[in-house]
This record gives structure tokens, sequence and C-alpha cells, in this order.
């Protein structure tokens, strides 16, 4: 007679079977190829629409050494890869004039410095630098940041089994730090796009990429794992470039990570890394990661995608609003008779300019900008830079303890 199982033991043998369930299929390969079936006509991509629950998936990670975080990174890494990039850079800096302002030189030179000295100088630099990305179809479309690739004349994309490719630039902008790569291959492996917008704080998170160049030593990229740590992060404007709705994780990333993905338990693409917090760099401004990354969400990258590879520019150079901002603060408050400590006051009005023209007034306090509740001048500019030129958008004020709505067409930078 054989003992009938107890309750505790068949939940065991159904947890050990579990783990071993691969929950993912970001890497997917048929017998025409990786994926290749599977990419509506037209996309460069694809997109989860029904995967396995995350919460089940987040419930096998701690059950056996191979667990869902293990099979994700064997099924994502190939698809992984390192990215080195030759730029032309342009640098100002200040001459130092031995001469300036002396007398005697002048009076033999025509008050001109005879050494051309002074002044800020502008000169450019080829440099070349190191940078992650991954594959997002089997033909070879690429992702990757801005300022790894945006602004390169040379970009070389190394694989995982070792092989190098010349990656022609399709598209970038600078705005949302975003570069659309291709290179040529075949049945490739490559990522799939998840829904940054469903995320929860706390689940897993697993940063993939280049750090330090280290891809380059085996051909394989180096994985950390975290969780998300926070979601709806307003960076606002970096170097012209508008860091908004970010995904913050734990998970280690550090310089050369930069335009790696960032994905979830099912080893979907949930963001970009893009931006990290660290207290210090080296003598070559690198610099580790001290906790704190940031990616780029991937439902923000995937309308630039779309349009990069259509060939579109994305036009953000908005012209002068002809206003200028402060925050609002007590010396404001009094000057202007506000009433309110949350918002941002139009000090200033250029006469007959385009807010004079659309009737906004010094004094007015703006408190959002069509959907999204403004408290900061820098939340008002990386809100505006989110637009694009030609955009139609409508100012939430308050003039006189009055609420106002001043809609305007974004002009063009001259």
């Amino acid at each position: 007679m054989h003992a009938k199982p107890t309750m505790p033991l068949i939940l065991i043998h159904l947890l050990s079977l579990l783990s071993f369930v691969s929950p993912l299929s970001g890497c997917k390969r048929t017998a025409n190829g990786p994926g290749a079936a599977d990419l509506p006509s037209g996309q460069v991509y694809t997109v989860r629409q029904h995967g396995p629950d995350r919460d089940s998936v987040d419930a096998t990670i701690t059950g056996s050494r191979k667990n869902a975080i293990t099979i994700a990174v064997a099924k994502a890494s190939p698809a992984v890869v390192g990215i080195n990039v030759t730029a032309v850079e342009e640098r100002q800096y200040q001459m130092w004039d031995p001469f300036a302002g002396d007398p005697f030189f002048q009076r033999f030179f025509g008050g001109q410095d005879p050494f051309g000295g002074g002044g800020v100088q502008t000169q450019k630099y080829q440099v070349k630098a190191l940078g992650s990305g991954f594959i997002i179809s089997p033909d070879g479309y690429i992702l990757t940041n801005d300022h790894v690739a945006g602004n390169a004349t040379k970009i070389i994309v190394t694989t995982t089994d070792g092989s190098q490719y010349d990656a022609k630039l399709v598209g970038t902008d600078r705005n949302s730090d975003v570069s659309l790569l291709k290179i040529d291959g075949k049945h490739l492996p490559f990522l799939t796009l998840g829904n940054s917008d469903d995320l929860s704080v706390g689940e897993w998170a697993i940063a993939m990429g280049n750090p330090f160049g280290l891809f380059s030593i085996n051909d394989k990229p180096t994985v950390t794992v975290g969780v998300v740590s926070n979601t709806g992060v307003n960076l606002g404007l970096e170097q012209g470039r508008n860091y908004r709705n970010m995904i913050q994780t734990d998970a280690a990333i550090s310089s050369g990570n930069s335009g790696g993905p960032l994905l979830n338990a099912n080893g979907e693409v949930i963001g970009m890394n893009a931006v990290i917090k660290s207290t210090a760099g080296n003598y070559e401004g690198e610099m580790g990661s001290i906790g704190l990354g940031f990616a780029i969400p991937i439902n923000r990258i995937k309308d630039v995608i779309d349009r990069l590879r259509a060939g579109e520019s994305l036009n953000h150079n908005i012209g002068d609003l002809g206003m200028a901002f402060m925050d609002v603060n007590e010396d404001a408050k009094d000057y202007f008779h506000l009433t309110r400590d949350e918002g941002v006051v139009i000090r200033a009005i250029g006469r007959d300019g385009f807010a004079d023209r659309a009737g906004f007034r010094a004094g007015d306090l703006v408190v959002g900008l069509d959907k999204e509740t403004i408290k900061s001048t820098s939340g008002l500019q990386s809100s505006l830079a989110d637009h694009e030129v030609g955009d139609h958008v409508t100012f939430h004020l308050v003039r006189n303890d009055k609420n106002i709505d001043i809609s305007v067409k974004l002009p063009s930078a001259k």
C-alpha cells in the first residue's frame, strides 16, 4: 500500500514544476528564424499582448537556482549588443590672453591682440565612446540612447556571437534621448517590448548592458537585478534631453549601460537605461552605481521608434514665447498679490511679443499646462519641451484669484 500524498508535498511538487517552465518568449525562435513570423507587417518590434501573469512569475523567482530571472536573462542576452561609436563633439573654452588690456602692445598693433588670444574659442574633437543597445526586430533594428549614437560618424555594433556590424543611424531624437539604428542581418534574436504603464513599485527589474566596456572582453552583456524603485519620476531637462516619467531602479547601472534594456521578470523590455545619479566619477568621467538609476519608459519610446523609422523628424525647437517665469516665493507673492504657494509666476511680458498678443499678463500664475499640474519653472520648461512646434496647448492660469485658460499654437524658433 502506498500512502496518499499529503497536501504540502503536492504543493512542493507543483512549485518545482512551475520553476522550470519558461515564463517568456522575449527572443522567439521559429523554424523560419527567431520570431520572423510573429511580426505584424510594417512593424519593427513586437509588443507583448498576452503574457504570463507577473505575480505568478515573481513567485517562482526564489523557488530554485534556475528561476524566472535566470530564464529571462538567458533568452534576452543574445539580443543585447555592445556599441562603439566615433563622434564629433564641439567644446568651448576661454583663451588666455597674456597681453589683454596692455596699452604698450595696443600702441603698436592698433588696439588688436597680436596673438589673437582672448575670448571664447570653439574646437571640434573626434571622440570614441561605448554604450549599449538591444535588437527589436529579426532584420536588425536596434534601440539605443541619442547621447550614445545621436552624433556619431561611425557606429560598430557587436553581438554576443562576436560578430561586428557597421550600423546605420536611421534617426535620432535628442529630446527623448532615443536613437534607432539598423544593421544588415536576418533571423536575429530580438526582444519583445512590454507595457511600462503597468508597473508596480517593488517588482523585479533586470538591467543589461555594457558597463565600462566589459562586453568587449567576452561578448556578453552584464546583468544586474533589483526592483522598480519608483515610477513617474520627472528629472527635467538635462543638456537638451527631456527625462520625463522615468522608471527608477536600484539594479546597478553604470557608465556604458546607457542604451541597454531594463526588463521585467517576463523578459519584456519596460525601459531603456539612460541616466544614473552618482556621487563621483573617475578622470574619464565614468561613474558607478549608487542604486539610483533611471530608464526611459518603453511606452514613451514606441511612438518615437515608429516616427523615426518612417523618416520623420521630431521638431521640439520651440521659439520664444515672449514671457519670463519665476517660481513662487514670498517676494513674488507680495509683489503680484498672490494667494497661492504653488505654480509659476509670469514676471514679465515682452511688448507685442507672442505672449502679449495671446493675452498673457505679468502676474499671471501658471498652475497647469494641458492635463499636467505645474509646480515649478523647471516643470513648466520640461512640459513645454515635451511638445513639438505647431502643437496646440492650453495654459491654465490664475489671475486675480480667477481661473482662466489661454490656448496657443507653439511657434518655431527662428
